[in-house]
Order: structure tokens, then sequence, then C-alpha cells
């Protein structure tokens, strides 16, 4: 596996790394252990989890998964999330005692004594920001922490955050059907010297071709909220998966692999998490970082995105209403 670095002062880690959310949703911890552990031996050493996963559960999912090889790998966690019985009670709260208090539970739920990364994971309209980088930085010089990370925030955000403690990396959702952050976000990163995590980068599994509009999605399924997995919404962007199907033939590739391709040949220091619950699609996910887009290759599928419109909105109502404007 390649490896690349996260802006100009992060951390080391590979090309794909693994998003953790979604092994919450396998019934047997065993095989969630059994998943991140492989994972790591085909070459993945960046995982992706937080707080908020469950709440608490992934994280120690994670922990125990990693706890043999801990020194090899880079484990990244959020903080900045309140609680309540339901996904639409979610809300934010940064404030430093706060942030303070997830760190040492995290650190104990992780079965570790350092967080690699650690995330504001959404940005406290109610705490400045140099109050939350401040209070990282101070976590920094005691060793629980070793880099400062943002998650959804703007390009503000981001340049005050940065001013009293750099940050090595965004995480965003930035995927071919979610380009927005490459007109402000992506130059303001570029410029700063911080690195970019797309969360999402196979657009919740559609970007892979096993979605259409006939899909039927579990009761507890978020996509069930999500405007742009409505049928309406599917037919619509089918488009944008016979662009990569196409590509994929010719390239004898997935789908998948040509979506994680694209977003690696952006940057170089751009490093895609998705997440899987199946072997076989982390299997291929990993071998994504062998794919090669040539300049004619990135040309041509610019020339057809940039005539689609890809419809309906990325998040319920709600979790819009968290996003950092």
């Amino acid at each position: 596996m390649q490896k690349r670095t996260l802006g100009n002062g992060g951390p080391e880690v590979s090309a794909i790394g693994l998003g953790c959310m979604g092994l919450n949703a396998v019934p047997d911890t065993r095989d969630a252990i059994r998943l991140i552990r492989t994972a790591f031996e085909l070459g993945v050493t960046f995982f992706d989890t937080a707080e908020a996963y469950g709440p608490y559960r992934n994280e120690e999912i994670v922990g125990e998964a990693l706890a043999p090889f801990r020194d090899q790998v880079v484990i990244a966690t959020k903080f900045g999330h309140t609680f309540g019985q339901t996904l639409a009670d979610l809300g934010v709260n940064s404030r430093p005692e706060q942030i303070r208090v997830v760190a040492d539970a995290s650190l104990k739920r992780l079965r570790t004594d350092r967080v690699d990364l650690f995330y504001q994971h959404r940005v406290d309209p109610n705490v400045p920001i140099e109050d939350v980088a401040g209070t990282v930085k101070d976590l920094i010089r005691q060793g629980k922490v070793k880099h400062f990370g943002l998650s959804e925030a703007g390009m503000r955000t981001i340049r005050r955050a940065h001013a009293v403690q750099p940050v090595a990396a965004l995480q965003s959702e930035y995927s071919l059907w979610w380009r927005e952050p490459e007109r402000e976000i992506l130059p303001t990163l570029e410029e700063l010297g911080i690195g970019l995590v797309p969360f999402s980068p196979l657009g919740k599994g559609f970007l892979t071709g096993a979605i259409n509009a006939d899909t039927q999605f579990g009761a507890r399924d978020l996509r069930n909220t999500i405007p742009r997995f409505t049928p309406e919404a599917r037919t619509a962007n089918q488009a944008l998966v016979d662009l990569l199907g196409q590509i994929a033939v010719r390239k004898q590739a997935a789908p998948a692999q040509i979506a994680l391709g694209w977003l690696l040949a952006r940057k170089p220091w751009i490093v895609p998490i998705p997440g899987t619950t199946k072997v076989h699609h982390l299997q291929e996910n990993v071998g994504a970082a062998r794919i090669v887009l040539t300049a004619d290759d990135l040309a041509a599928m610019d020339e057809v995105l940039s005539a689609m419109t890809v419809q309906g909105d990325r998040y319920p109502p709600f979790l819009l209403a968290l996003l950092d404007r």
C-alpha cells in the first residue's frame, strides 16, 4: 500500500484508510474486529472512528482490534457532539472542559495513550474556534493528542483554527457527486498545507453501481432520510454511475475503484476513508490505490461531470443545520 502524508505536518498514512462507523451495524463484534485486522493485513494503517459512532461502541471495537499493532497505525477519533434518543437529537458541544473529558474517555475506549488525529466533529457556533484549537493544543502538549483536525468546517473557521494550532487534516464529504469543496476548501487547504480526508467517497454506496431506483434500504438506514436517495433522485443521478461503469470496463476495474482513484488523482494529500462491513468490498477498495487514471481519463470525466447536475441534498434538514456555513 502506498503512503501519503496529510498536509505539511500531519501523519503518514496509507493512501486508502478505513472509515469504521458502519461496523456498529455488524451484529457480532468479533466479525467487526476481524475486518479491521484484515484491513491492516492488506496495508491499511489509517482508521477513523468517533465517540458519536454508537455512541461509544465504535471506539471500543477499534481499540480492541488495533491493540496488537497499535504503534503501526494511525487512529483518528472525534469530539464535539451531544446525543439524544435519536439521530435527530444530535447536537454540538465543544466547550473546553467537554473536549478534555472526551479525550480522556476516548483514550480508555481506544486502549491507547494518545489519539493520533483528534477532530472537532462539527463546528460549535457557541464556542469560539480559537478556544477549541487552544484546548487541543494543550492536549498535544500533554501528549494525549498528536494532531488536530476539523470536520466539515468552512474556510474562515479553518483559517482561524490554524492560526492557533496547526490543523493537520480536514475531514469533509468529497466525491464525484459532491464537489463543492473544490470551490473554496481545497484551495485553502493547499495554501495552508492541510490534508483532506474525504468521507463517503463512494457516495454512501451509490457510486459502486450496486444501488438503483428500485433498491430498498433497511428500516434504520440513514439513506431513507437523505433527499439524494429518493427514487427520483437516484434515477436522475444514474448517469454518473453509468460513466463510472464505462471507465471501469476500460480499466478492468470496479466502479468503486474508479471513484476512489479519481479522488487519489486530485491531490497527493487526499486520503479517502471508504467504509464497509464486507471483506470483498474492503479488498476492492484497497485495490483502488493501484488504479492509474491518466490526464486524458480525468479530462474526459470532468467533461461529462461538468454537464451534469446531481439531484438532491446530501443530508436531511436536521443534519444540514449542523454544518459550518
